[in-house]
């Protein structure tokens, strides 16, 4: 009987020594670019910028006193709690709405489409979606499209009065005449300093103004003649009407009548402007709307997750649908038949059957989030990346940035792997869990 025992033990050695020559090769790769890293990063972290002295534990301590740094972790726990449940929530809401309609898939390969985009030119192309001129960033352009339906800036906010004009200026950035005006007369409003190409559409030559009977007339213009000449306070051929300026008639700090230059430059006021200021009010001149500050130190780190989530909502999508597409049809099914509307089907049958997938979806980008950096690094400016830092950039920029130190890089290092370690022992343990179902 010992024979086939020791034939039988003889065979298990083999087939472990086959076992090992076979995993030797990735267990060397694992070591080498693993295991060796990670070691060598924790024993660097306890040396000086130079690596000669040792520290001890003086590069962990200033993690808590750099202010940077600091910031860098509230960014970055900023991103774990927003990025992965936006683009969590927004694929399961895709992922449910797609799965009804005819071009669903067509809609599905555009939300997954940013995912063939690098990090990089996804970083590009929101560094210009974000710019701040209107003309060349989406976002604001479409923002001060919004806001211009309901306030329209002016298109008169460099207009003033000139040299010797009967124009004064009043409290609040408005401008009215010096003395008050008369029925039967006709005022001149001159203003200088609005450039040629901003005069509204359709802005004809300045007429001069004529005098009517028991009314207040005149012309608002622009008081200055290409190519030099003309004479000040005056209508001159060539100078051009400011249509669209707003007049009012002032009398003992109230308005009691209102007119708005035509085409030509002219307005008519009634005799109830008679002994009163004529005031050009302040919105005349109102600053064209610049829109939002994208990448201001305020919004540049929930305009970086916003692109983040432009990128990998497709990704999250993808997955939900494979997990839905095996959600069994006769549960909805009965859930409705039982009176359940579509939104309780959602919330208490569809979410529910989906929750292993929602956590690996969840559990996935947070890990991504914990080592995002080169979105970060193109699209904040340099002047604010200090506001957009997080903890994967600061590695970067403490280990090879201007002023290296490599110590104090490598303690950020740990600190970043220690951070990941709860979430990925949380994984192992769900897909072994899962595994024993």
């Amino acid at each position: 009987m010992a024979a086939p025992d020791v034939s039988r033990a003889g065979e298990a050695r083999r087939r472990r020594l086959i076992a090992a020559a076979f995993l030797l090769p990735a267990l060397v790769l694992l070591g080498a670019l693993v295991v060796h890293p990670i070691g060598y990063s924790l024993y660097r972290s306890l040396f000086d910028r130079s690596g000669d002295t040792f520290v001890g534990g003086a590069n962990y301590a200033e993690i808590l006193r750099d202010g940077t740094i600091r910031t860098a972790l509230g960014n970055t726990a900023l991103w774990v709690v927003l990025a992965p449940t936006t683009a969590t929530a927004l694929g399961l809401i895709f992922a449910v709405l797609t799965e009804r309609v005819r071009w669903g898939t067509a809609f599905k390969l555009l939300v997954f489409m940013p995912m063939a985009i690098s990090m990089l030119a996804a970083g590009i192309i929101f560094r210009l979606v974000y710019d701040q001129d209107p003309d060349r960033g989406v976002a604001n352009a479409v923002w001060v499209g919004v806001h211009d339906t309901f306030a329209e800036s002016s298109a008169f906010p460099k207009a003033r009065p000139g040299r010797d004009s009967p124009l004064v200026a009043a409290p609040g950035g408005a401008f009215e005449t010096r003395d008050p005006v008369r029925a039967g007369s006709a005022v001149p409003l001159p203003l200088v300093g609005v450039a040629p190409d901003a005069l509204p559409k359709g802005t004809r030559t300045a007429r001069p103004p004529a005098a009517e009977p028991g009314k207040v007339t005149g012309t608002v213009w622009q008081d200055f003649t290409r190519g030099g000449g003309g004479r000040t306070n005056t209508v001159d051929p060539t100078e051009q009407a400011l249509a669209g300026m707003r007049i009012e008639a002032v009398k003992d700090g109230r308005v009691v009548d209102r007119a708005t230059a035509g085409s030509d430059g002219t307005f008519t006021l009634s005799a109830k402007a008679d002994g009163a200021r004529l005031r050009l009010p302040a919105s005349n001149f109102r600053e064209a709307y610049a829109g939002v500050e994208w990448l201001g130190p305020t919004l540049v780190t929930p305009a970086v997750i916003g692109a983040y989530v432009w990128m990998w909502a497709g990704f999250a999508m993808v997955l939900i649908g494979a997990g839905l597409a095996s959600v069994p049809r006769e549960l909805l099914e009965a859930a409705r038949v039982d009176g359940a509307n579509e939104w309780q089907v959602f919330r208490r049958i569809t979410v529910p059957l989906l929750a292993p997938v929602l956590a690996v979806v969840l559990v996935t980008l947070v890990i991504n989030v914990m080592k995002i950096f080169d979105l970060v690094f193109v699209i904040a400016p340099g002047a604010v990346q200090d506001d957009a830092n997080v903890l994967a950039l600061q590695l970067y920029r403490t280990s090879f940035g201007t002023d290296a130190d490599q110590g104090l890089g490598s303690a950020i290092a740990v600190l970043l792997l220690v951070l990941v370690v709860p979430v990925m022992l949380y994984n192992i343990r769900r897909m072994r869990r899962e595994a024993r179902r």
